[in-house]
C-alpha cells in the first residue's frame, strides 16, 4: 500500500487523544460489578489481539451510587489513548422489577401482549423485523406449554381424586392449587435456562417506559443528561461518545435528546459528541402510540447538526432490529435535513473465529452482547477500538478500512490510513460502501 501527502510524512493527522465514554446499559441486572469483570477480560483480549498495552484502573462509585468510572490507558507504538469510562447504572430498578411476584409479572406481561396484538403494534413488529416479534413472542410461547403441561398433570390429580371418591368441589380445589403451584415451581426453578420472567419483567417495563408511568426511571435519565452537560462543558477529551447498548439504544436517544433541551448548543462547544446506539430496538418504545414524545426525540437527533449518532446493526442478533431505519421507520419525514444517524452493519462471523462463532451462535443472549465484547479477528468494527483506539468515532466508520489498516498496517500502510481519515473528516460516509460490511440476509444465507 503506497500513498504519500506532506501532512501524512509529518503525521500531522488528527488522533484521539482522551475520549470520554459514557456508556448506557440496557435492561440488565448483573450490574455493575459482572459488568466491569467482563470489560477487564475482554479488555486484556483486545490488548493481546493488537500486541498493544491496554490497563484499567478500578471503578469509583460516585454517592448517589447512579454512575461508576473507571480509566483505561492503550499504548500502541505510534499512538496513546487516555480514555473516562462512565457506567451509568439502573440495575436497582431492574432487580426491583424481577422481585415482584410471579403470579403479577405473568398476568401483567400477558394482558400487554394480547393489547400489542390487537392493537396491532405486533403486526407493526413484524413487519419491521419478524426475528425480534418471534422473540418477543418466546416467553409466552414457553408459559403457554409449561401452562398446558401442569394442566395435563392437574387433570389427571382431579381424575384420581374422583376415582376414589372425593367430591368434585374439593378434587377440582386441590386440581387448581396443584395446577398454580407447579406453573409457579417451573417458572422459578428453569428461569436460568428459559429466562421466561426476565424477558416478561422486561416487556412490561418498556410498555409503561412508553406510556411515562417509570417516573423514577425519566428522573434518573433526567439527572443522566445534566451529567451529560456538565461533562461537556469540563471534560478536555477530543471527543464524548454516548454509548447505548439493547435497551439502552432508546434510552441514549433520550438521555441525549434531553441533554440538548438543557443546552442546545451542547455540541457546538468542547468535545465533539457522538452517539453510538449497538444492538438497538427503537421500536419496543417508538412503535406504542403513546410515544410521542419519545418519535419527537428521534426526530430532533435526526436534524441536529452538531451530533453524530452511529447506529450498528447485526442481522444474527435476534434482540435488535437489522436493516432498520430509526427515522423513516418510525414515520418520521424530515426531508433533506436528515443527517442522523448512519447505519452501520456488523457481520460478527468475521470478527469471532469461527469454531467459537459456531459454538454459540444459537445463544441469543451471547450473540447480543458480541456488540461489546472483545474481538477475536482484526476488523473495522472493533467495540475496544472504539473506546480505547486513537482513530475518532466518525471518521472510523466514515473509512472502516483506513482504520482497520492503522489498527493492524506496517508504518507506511498506516501513513496511508491516516490520510483516508483526514480526507474522511470533510466527507460524509458513503452509505453504499458502509453496506458492504455484511452481505444481505438472501446472499448470506
Amino acid at each position: 500500500m503506497a500513498c504519500y501527502s506532506p501532512a501524512a510524512s509529518r503525521g500531522q493527522y488528527v488522533r484521539v487523544k482522551h475520549r470520554h465514554i459514557i456508556y448506557i446499559q440496557g435492561y440488565d441486572p448483573r450490574g455493575l460489578a459482572q459488568y466491569y469483570r467482563m470489560f477487564r477480560t475482554e479488555l486484556r483480549k483486545f490488548g493481546r489481539l493488537y500486541q498493544l498495552s491496554a490497563t484499567i484502573s478500578r471503578p469509583k462509585v460516585a454517592a448517589d451510587d447512579e454512575i461508576a468510572s473507571w480509566t483505561i490507558e492503550t499504548k500502541a507504538d505510534d499512538w496513546q489513548t487516555h480514555t473516562n469510562y462512565d457506567f451509568l447504572q439502573f440495575e436497582d430498578f431492574i432487580q426491583r422489577d424481577l422481585a415482584s411476584p410471579i403470579w403479577h409479572t405473568v398476568f401483567h406481561a400477558a394482558w400487554i401482549y394480547w393489547r400489542l396484538v390487537f392493537n396491532g403494534t405486533m403486526a407493526r413488529f413484524t413487519k419491521a423485523n419478524w426475528r425480534f416479534a418471534t422473540f418477543i413472542t418466546y416467553p409466552h410461547f414457553v408459559l403457554l406449554l409449561e401452562a398446558l403441561g401442569a394442566a395435563g398433570i392437574a387433570f389427571v390429580f382431579e381424575k384420581g381424586l374422583n376415582a376414589i371418591g372425593i367430591p368434585d368441589l374439593f378434587s377440582i380445589a386441590a386440581a387448581t392449587a396443584i395446577f398454580v403451584a407447579l406453573v409457579g415451581t417451573v417458572l422459578k426453578y428453569t428461569e436460568n435456562s428459559t429466562y421466561v420472567l426476565y424477558l416478561l419483567s422486561d416487556w412490561i417495563w418498556t410498555w409503561e417506559f412508553s406510556r411515562r408511568q417509570r417516573p423514577e426511571w425519566d428522573e434518573r435519565i433526567d439527572r443522566f443528561a445534566q451529567h451529560l452537560v456538565e461533562v461537556a462543558r469540563s471534560s478536555e477529551a477530543d471527543e464524548i461518545v454516548i454509548v447505548g447498548h439493547s435497551s439502552g439504544s432508546f434510552l441514549g436517544t433520550e438521555l441525549l435528546a434531553r441533554a440538548l433541551k438543557l443546552d442546545p448548543a451542547l455540541g457546538r462547544h468542547g468535545p465533539r459528541i457522538v452517539l453510538l446506539t449497538i444492538g438497538g430496538n427503537f421500536p419496543i418504545i417508538g412503535f406504542h402510540t403513546a410515544a410521542q414524545d419519545f418519535r419527537d426525540h428521534l426526530r430532533q437527533l435526526a436534524v441536529e447538526p452538531s451530533i453524530d449518532w452511529i447506529d450498528c446493526q447485526a442481522r444474527k442478533d435476534v434482540m435488535n432490529f437489522y436493516q432498520f431505519d430509526p427515522i423513516k421507520s418510525h414515520g418520521i419525514d424530515v426531508g433533506s435535513a436528515g443527517r442522523n444517524p448512519i447505519i452501520v452493519p456488523v457481520r460478527f462471523r468475521d470478527i469471532v473465529k469461527p469454531d467459537h462463532y459456531e459454538s454459540f451462535r444459537w445463544q441469543f443472549f451471547r450473540v447480543h452482547f458480541q456488540f461489546v465484547m472483545a474481538n477475536e479477528r482484526p476488523n473495522a468494527y472493533d467495540f475496544f477500538m472504539i473506546v480505547c483506539g486513537p482513530v475518532p468515532l466518525s471518521e472510523r466508520m466514515a473509512a472502516p478500512d483506513a482504520a482497520l489498516v492503522i489498527a493492524t498496517g506496517d508504518q507506511a500502510a498506516r501513513e496511508c490510513g491516516w490520510k483516508a481519515i483526514e480526507m474522511a473528516r470533510t466527507a460524509p460516509p458513503d452509505a453504499a460502501e458502509l453496506s458492504e460490511m455484511e452481505p444481505s440476509a438472501r446472499r448470506s444465507g
